[in-house]
């Protein structure tokens, strides 16, 4: 891993992905790069060529002067940084600027739903999270000494997953982590019996190439309580998501019930783009 991209919006949220940022960029010797979308409307860009300039130009170093006092922390008296400070307005093109910047991971604070809820995610994640092409690791508390030991990765061990899980297995690799794989069987949400989701799972691990791997079928009521459960039984630091963009593909996958998961879950949520 040789670059973190953090969103800044100066907020508390993207104070606690910071540091989570720097702490993964301190274990794998990485550079962080942060990023404030100025995000200009068209009022101010619609005005003559000379007063349009002069106003970006204020704005700008507004937001430089802000930038640097909100990245003067200790915790990052040793990381490389790189500053932007850019008019992106929509979350769509941070994906542009990962792809410019060769970005490895997208470390994001996340805002509450309804601006109250702390337990939620905000719309802005949630846009960064389906229209991202490299993994999003979506944090919501301070976590201070984040550290990563022990992944859970939801799984519904059909083909088309195989590659999420080849990244997460990797992603586990990199900070020499165990790796767990979760299925949630549920008596509402596409009940699987046992016979068959034993062959679903032993066909896939050996596609996968990791016939040996154990894995766990977790029963619950839904597939959100399933995996917020398991997670905290078994105290893992993160719980990664295969997602699929706006698009439906299957229940453990990113739609609305994976959005739940990431609203309501305690420890940091990572998604992986299949």
């Amino acid at each position: 891993m040789k670059k973190i991209l953090v969103p800044i919006d100066f907020s508390e949220p993207s104070a606690y992905a910071l540091e989570v940022a720097a702490k993964i960029a301190e274990q794998q010797n990485a550079e962080i790069v942060a990023l404030h979308m100025l995000g200009l409307s068209e009022a101010v860009l619609t005005k003559d060529e000379t007063q349009e300039y002069e106003e970006a130009k204020y704005y700008m170093e507004i937001a430089k002067k802000r930038f640097k006092t909100f990245l003067d922390k200790p915790y990052l008296k040793d990381i490389k940084i790189k500053e932007i400070v850019q008019n992106y307005k929509i979350f769509k093109e941070l994906n542009h600027v990962a792809q410019e910047q060769r970005i490895d991971l997208i470390v994001m604070g996340s805002h509450g739903a309804s601006g109250l809820n702390k337990y939620f995610i905000g719309s802005n994640t949630k846009k960064v999270v389906r229209t991202s092409d490299v993994p999003v690791l979506v944090i919501k508390h301070p976590n201070p000494e984040f550290h990563i030991k022990s992944i859970m990765f939801a799984c519904d061990f059909t083909e088309e997953t195989i590659l999420a899980f080849k990244d997460v297995k990797e992603f586990a690799e990199n900070f020499s982590a165990k790796l767990a794989l979760v299925y949630i069987n549920t008596p509402y949400e596409a009940f699987v019996c046992t016979s068959e989701i034993e062959k679903r799972i032993s066909d896939f691990l050996f596609k996968a190439g990791e016939p040996e791997r154990k894995e766990v079928v977790y029963n619950d009521y839904s597939v959100e309580k399933g995996l917020i459960n398991y997670g905290r039984n078994g105290k893992f630091d993160i719980l990664a998501l295969p997602t699929h963009g706006r698009q439906r593909f299957s229940h453990l996958l990113l739609g609305s019930i994976g959005e739940d998961v990431a609203n309501h879950a305690a420890i940091p949520v990572l998604t992986f783009k299949l």
